[in-house]
C-alpha cells in the first residue's frame, strides 16, 4: 500500500495530469466491521518546483485505489511534476514524475 502511478503531458501550455494512488481507503463502517482503524487519503497536493499546481482535501468516499485527473499551466516537457498525499494515520507518500 501506498505508491502512484503518475502520467503528465503538455500539450498547447496546457499540462494534463493524470493518478492513479495505491490505498485500501477504508471507511469507518468498513473499518468497524474488520475491527480496525479508518484509513483514507485526505489531503493531496501537487507541485511544479516550489508552485502549488493542484490541492485538495479528500474523504472516506473516494474508491479504494482512486484515480484521479487534473489540468494546469505554467509547467513544460521536462518539468517535474510532484504529487504528495496524506492519509488519516499521517502516512505521507511523495512521487514524482517529469512532464512529457
Amino acid at each position: 500500500m501506498g505508491n502512484m502511478k503518475i502520467k503528465a503531458k503538455e500539450k498547447n501550455g496546457v499540462v494534463s495530469a493524470k493518478v492513479l494512488a495505491t490505498h485500501d481507503m477504508l471507511t469507518y463502517d468498513q473499518a468497524k466491521a474488520k475491527g480496525t482503524d479508518a484509513n483514507f487519503i485526505t489531503h493531496i497536493t501537487a507541485k511544479v518546483g516550489d508552485k502549488v499546481v493542484y490541492d485538495v482535501s479528500t474523504s472516506q468516499f473516494w474508491s479504494k485505489n482512486p484515480q484521479f485527473k487534473f489540468k494546469f499551466k505554467g509547467a513544460k516537457k521536462g518539468d517535474k511534476l510532484e504529487v504528495t498525499w496524506t492519509d488519516l494515520s499521517g502516512k505521507t507518500v511523495t512521487e514524482s514524475k517529469k512532464i512529457k
